[in-house]
């Protein structure tokens, strides 16, 4: 079975399991793990930030981030189809007590302007927008990337507002193997920054948030309180060392299989897709249903069926997505597979 729901789906291989079950450990609720403390410096050293903090999941990495930059009431200015809206069942809310503002870019991506129109006034009847947050590489965008010289025009307004930024940067190192630019560059405007180790880097579970100390230190006491603290977690954390010593620069792997995919599904008259906003590892695309007679579900079981998984993320709206378990030979497999499937 070839799996393109997620790059989530990856299988830690042998090397990074024997790392695993090396790894020396500690309580890390007491900060006593060498592991997850090792993890958190080479975090930190990659995005040019004083201080990083494991935790279990990116969800959590969002969540805490938000908690430890606002207070219930405030608002938060947010692209519309980001991770933080769509996936992370309203906890923005119901954690953070924080009200949502709402700005659709364009594939997911906000412009300067945007974002400066949506800040708040500073007066006694508006709500005030205390947190700006980006998403880089922006899943429902299709792993699009933002320009660096877009965050920096975004950040130069931040800071003329005195609003700080949170960069969900589940796939961050997507962008910096596409473009080249530093990790620290990226992370810079930013005073708190996640990232996702259990995507294409292929570690079994975890994420990072990495700020300044003090955050760091705040977050920290949050996690605890959401029951992110966990006890010998150098097992876990040993995978994303191996992860980020070994696994960032083969994430051009990927993006060129799902260049080649793309290739295969824009000449299948079924589907709509532009090859030219493919940047990273992920595909979205259209199929015209009604000329095939079948409805989304019925495309992803009969995808099922003949050895490929995807995911519908609308009435006729497809993801794909490449990862370290999808080789080349799949790829080509998983085209024919499509071209038959999306041809009938």
């Amino acid at each position: 079975m070839i799996d393109l729901r997620s790059d989530t789906v990856t299988q830690p291989g042998q090397a990074m399991r024997e790392a695993m079950a090396a790894a020396p450990v500690g309580d890390d609720v007491y900060g006593e793990d060498p592991s997850v403390n090792r993890l958190q410096e080479m975090a930190a050293a990659l995005l040019g930030k004083e201080a990083a903090l494991f935790v279990p999941t990116g969800i959590m990495a969002n969540q805490l981030s938000l908690r430890v930059q606002t207070q219930p009431g405030d608002e938060v200015i947010i692209e519309s189809r980001s991770h933080v809206v769509r996936y992370e069942q309203g906890a923005a809310a119901a954690l953070a007590g924080v009200q949502l503002h709402w700005v659709t870019g364009q594939r997911g991506l906000l412009t300067p302007e945007q974002v400066e129109a949506a800040i708040r006034p500073k007066d006694p009847h508006s709500i005030q927008t205390k947190l700006i947050c980006l998403e880089n590489t922006h899943n429902s965008g299709g792993g699009s990337i933002y320009p660096l010289a877009v965050i920096e025009q975004i950040g130069k307004v931040a800071r003329a507002h005195e609003i700080p930024m949170h960069l969900d940067g589940a796939r961050l190192f997507n962008a910096v193997v596409a473009t080249g630019v530093p990790a620290a560059d990226y992370a810079r405007p930013f005073k708190t920054v996640s990232f996702c180790l259990s995507k294409g880097l292929g570690a079994p579970v975890g994420s990072i948030i990495a700020s300044d100390r003090t955050i760091i230190e705040q977050a920290r006491r949050f996690r605890r309180m959401y029951g992110g603290g966990m006890r010998q977690a150098g097992i876990l954390a040993a995978a994303g060392i191996y992860a980020l010593e070994h696994n960032i620069g083969r994430l051009k792997e990927d993006h060129e299989h799902a260049w080649r995919l793309a290739q295969v599904l824009q000449k299948i008259p079924t589907v709509s897709l532009d090859v030219r906003s493919v940047e990273t590892n992920i595909l979205i695309f259209d199929v015209r249903l009604q000329s095939l007679g079948r409805s989304a579900s019925d495309i992803v079981a009969e995808l099922k069926r003949n050895g490929v998984l995807i995911n519908a993320v609308g009435e006729t709206t497809f993801r794909a997505v490449t990862h370290l378990d999808v080789t080349s030979k799949d790829i080509d497999e998983a085209g024919r597979i499509f071209t038959m499937v999306l041809s009938r």
